[in-house]
């Protein structure tokens, strides 16, 4: 810095006197480039920060933006402008170039507020960018006129190069920075604040003002669904995960409707294809249909499970992604780190004073208008005007007009100044000539009842605030609903719902697994993403992922791919304690491992051995066969050991001794049954799952063919299994354990002859699940009404007759109507006008006992008589365990019966 100031004083004397076209000596110019340069990163951050990157909190406008929106304020008369001409007028405030003011424009345009558009502005769905700017136009919004412009509460500075002047921030009264979102990367920092909805904007402004508490989520134009349980109020550390809309139309076919944000419908298929090339998912072709909305199909491969594909979709693609808010703005001149709540606070409040400057200024308009109106009533009915025809000089003409006046003064509100008696002289002679004193106490009179008005409102200024959040909701909400769907997503387990892209293999003898030795003994199809568990003969075994080959140890017993948390995968096991030590029996799961961790199932003594080891999928417990190794006098040399006699325990248990006595081997003399019984099976509304954590509606114990029914809003009803992966339908309305015995009786309103109709139908056992069966007419405008599963159902109704009068019937549906199958079209309830139907109380209705149980008591009976102990009548099930039936139905109890209150609520849902 010393060196270029040496460089520069030979030539101060010839420049000392030169001056910049700025004023400004060369001597200054160089000594501020010294102290731009020592503070040079500083100036350019804050300069990035302030005038580029980070939004304003007041407006919610980055500085761009601020300009675009005085330019075409500027522009506007009412007419469309082409975008290249808003461009070049915005340059006037704007410095840098019309690359980033054209790209500031189409994104202000796309998000659909304050820019009507014509032409060619692009896809957001599908990522397509704009026309050129000479082919595309755009003007200001309704909303934006009224909203976010107002000169006379506007602070103004001059443009970069002093020919303009700009506003400093838009007089904006709304929170237009939430409604928008933003994003934007300076020097040190960055800023992500997320769209929120319009009308939820407003309502959180009202209960702000009314001292009340609110709550925000985003909402996106995209749609989709979207868990916002640790959104941290827009605050850094916070996260929101999105994802697609899919729906299954058949077993074949996945349909996505809505995507996330911050994707577009490109990227999400070549995502998809992706995913597919690297074996995660199956697919057979996808197809993009998407125009004004989102449609893209997705065929399924053969003998693939969609509910699979679905979550592997949200793991493997861009159907699920995660979103980091970080809301930093810049308050009081400074960035801020603040939360959404603040923000809209802020908006709130600066609302308010906004509104306030606004009547302010009302106020003082009207006082000047009627002290105005009222001068000009008293100069001329008193014709002061006839007073200065003798005045030869102005300032005799002033005086003359002030001294006639003063008799009046008392009238007034306030002095009469040098501008009023000025503006007295100028009245035409033909005004005065038509002055009507009637029609100026009129206008008069106005002004009085507005005066009050206007100081009504500033006596009242919160609930005039609130009113004109309500009017703006009113004029401008109509269609801006909540588009994104709030969800609680469920944790996505990846080598869950992989698909078995790989096949493993084993070399028992060298000890080595994995996917790349194809010459070696095959064992299973897996994912490149699972883990395997490995059992040794030694007593010992691992868990370790899948590798193309990795080293497992030797006298590999078992290895089969690892499920975590699996609590029905059963492992029975029978190892020598030592070299010759006792023989212990064991039980156990595996649900959850250290990965590459080895775990010793024996005592740990040294050369113990597993002498006996089966893994059981469902927990099945076998009869074996235990060979001793005879001795002197020894009478039993072999006996049977059931495995149900034995309880599961952890795997760190030593178990129980099978024998003291050396064993010769094993072997498995029966095949075993499951001892874990019926799965209970809930179901979580708030994730839309399966589940046996026990939350949510408790739908019942599940096995063997079980199924569950589910009903739908669009008059559809649909069978699936207990798989925990099940996927179920948005227009459900109704899930439950499936019963065969049940008969489904259901209103319905045909859309083409405009009738209703009742059926009542039950659904066969052997019915194909995961296919929806529609049980309505498929005319247009047919919907279901009102549904009951109970056997004897009552629906009352009221009907109109001819004269108008209201009468009131109550129908037993069992009497009224057959069982017939669900395609038949039903029967019409009336040919009367109905005005109201609603499902009572039912009858009661007691089950009549099964086919099965009776003839199982019988034989029971008979072999109580004849005296046969085979026969026990202890409620057993097949495997020995008690029977889980009474457990299940004290379950069941537990769970509300809503069946006589929810039948009225099912009125709302349609």
């Amino acid at each position: 810095m010393d060196e270029l100031e040496e460089q520069k004083l030979p030539e101060k004397e010839d420049t000392e006197n030169k001056q910049t076209e700025h004023g400004h000596t060369e001597e200054y110019r160089h000594l501020h480039l010294n102290v731009m340069y020592q503070n040079w990163f500083l100036d350019y951050a804050s300069y990035v920060i302030l005038e580029r990157a980070v939004p304003e909190a007041v407006d919610g406008l980055k500085p761009v933006q601020r300009r675009i929106l005085h330019a075409m304020s500027r522009l506007d008369d009412g007419r469309f402008n082409k975008v290249a001409n808003i461009i070049g007028h915005t340059m006037q405030f704007h410095p840098h170039g019309d690359a980033s003011i054209g790209d500031a424009l189409v994104q202000l345009g796309q998000k659909e507020l304050l820019i009507d558009m014509q032409g060619n502005w692009g896809n957001t769905l599908t990522g397509d960018s704009a026309a050129a700017p000479r082919y595309i136009e755009a003007r200001l919004s309704a909303f934006a006129k009224e909203v976010v412009f107002n000169p006379k509460t506007t602070s103004w500075k001059l443009s970069y190069d002093g020919r303009n002047k700009e506003p400093v921030t838009l007089p904006v009264k709304f929170p237009l920075l939430l409604a928008q979102g933003v994003e934007g990367i300076a020097v040190g920092l960055a800023s992500k604040i997320l769209p929120h909805n319009f009308n939820e904007l407003i309502d959180a402004c009202i209960r702000h003002l009314q001292g009340k508490d609110f709550e925000l989520l985003p909402d996106f134009l995209t749609g989709g669904l979207a868990d916002f349980s640790r959104y941290n109020e827009g605050l850094r550390g916070g996260k929101v995960r999105v994802r697609t809309k899919i729906s299954q139309r058949d077993k074949k076919t996945l349909v996505i409707t809505e995507i996330p944000y911050y994707t577009t419908t490109s990227s999400l298929i070549d995502s998809i294809v992706a995913a597919n090339d690297k074996g995660k998912i199956k697919i057979k072709k996808i197809d993009d249909n998407t125009a004004e909305h989102v449609e893209i199909v997705i065929y399924l491969a053969s003998n693939v499970s969609p509910d699979q594909t679905i979550d592997a979709l949200y793991a493997f693609t861009n159907c699920e992604m995660s979103i980091s808010p970080n809301s930093c703005v810049i308050l009081d001149g400074r960035p801020q780190f603040i939360s959404v709540k603040q923000i809209l606070r802020a908006n709130a409040d600066h609302t308010v004073d906004l509104l306030k400057l606004e009547l302010n200024i009302r106020l003082g308009e009207l006082e000047d208008q009627w002290h105005n109106s009222s001068l000009e009533k008293i100069f001329i009915e008193n014709r002061i005007y006839l007073l200065i025809e003798d005045c030869e000089t102005w300032d005799c003409v002033l005086s003359t007009i002030d001294k006639g006046l003063a008799p009046f003064a008392k009238k007034l509100r306030r002095e009469v100044t040098h501008d009023d008696l000025v503006r007295l002289t100028e009245i035409k002679i033909k005004r005065i000539s038509k002055y009507n004193a009637f029609k100026a106490e009129e206008q008069i009179k106005k002004v009085e009842t507005e005066i009050e008005e206007v100081k009504n409102h500033l006596g009242h200024l919160i609930d005039y605030a609130i009113n004109y959040f309500r009017q703006i909701k009113k004029k401008y909400g109509k269609g801006r609903e909540r588009k994104t769907e709030i969800r609680s997503f469920d944790t996505i387990q990846a080598n869950m719902v992989a698909v078995a892209n790989q096949k493993l293999y084993v070399n028992r003898d060298e000890g080595f697994a994995g996917t790349g030795l194809k010459k070696d003994e095959y064992v299973t199809d897996c994912s490149d993403i699972d883990d395997v568990i490995v059992f040794r003969e030694d007593g010992t075994f691992l868990v370790t992922k899948v590798a193309s080959k990795v080293f497992v140890g030797k006298n590999i017993l078992y290895i089969d791919v690892f499920k975590k948390n699996d609590d029905r995968t059963i492992y029975n096991l029978v190892y020598r304690d030592g070299r010759q030590g006792k023989y212990y029996v064991k039980r156990f799961a595996v649900k959850g491992v250290t990965r590459d961790k080895v775990y010793d199932l024996t005592r740990g003594t040294k050369d113990s051995k597993i002498i006996y080891f089966s893994a059981n999928p469902n927990g099945e417990a076998e009869v074996i066969r235990i060979n001793l190794r005879p001795k002197p006098k020894m009478k039993k040399t072999h006996f049977d050991f059931d495995f149900k006699e034995l309880d599961i325990k952890g795997r760190s248990s030593k178990g129980n001794i099978l024998s003291r006595v050396s064993v010769r081997n094993i072997v498995k003399r029966e095949e075993g049954v499951s001892t874990l019984g019926a799965l209970d099976i809930w179901y979580d509304d708030t994730v839309r799952r399966l589940n046996t954590e026990e939350r949510g509606q408790y739908l019942g114990a599940f096995k063997g063919d079980d199924k569950i029914l589910s009903i739908m809003s669009t008059g559809e009803f649909k069978l699936t299994g207990f798989d925990i992966a099940t996927h179920f339908d948005d227009e459900m309305v109704l899930i439950e354990k499936f019963d065969p015995q049940k008969i489904i009786t259901a209103v319905y309103l045909d859309g083409a002859l405009d009738k209703y109709y009742v059926k009542r139908f039950s659904i066969d056992s052997d019915t194909p699940v995961d296919k929806k069966y529609l049980f309505i007419s498929d005319a247009k405008g047919s919907k279901l009404v009102v549904y009951s599963l109970d056997f004897l159902p009552r629906l009352e109704m009221e009907i109109k007759n001819k004269e108008g009068e209201v009468n009131r019937e109550v129908l037993v549906l069992a009497d009224f109507i057959g069982v017939k199958s669900y395609r038949a079209k039903g029967k019409r309830l009336t040919n009367k006008t109905l005005k109201k139907i609603k499902l009572m109380a039912p009858l009661p209705y007691e089950l009549p006992e099964k086919e099965e149980e009776a003839v199982s008591e019988n034989k029971i009976e008979a072999g109580e008589e004849n005296g046969d102990n085979n026969l026990s009548v202890k409620q057993t099930d097949k495997t020995g365990t008690p029977n889980m039936e009474e457990e299940n139905q004290a379950k069941k109890e537990e769970q509300p019966d809503d069946k006589s209150g929810n039948d009225e609520i099912q009125l709302e849902l349609f």
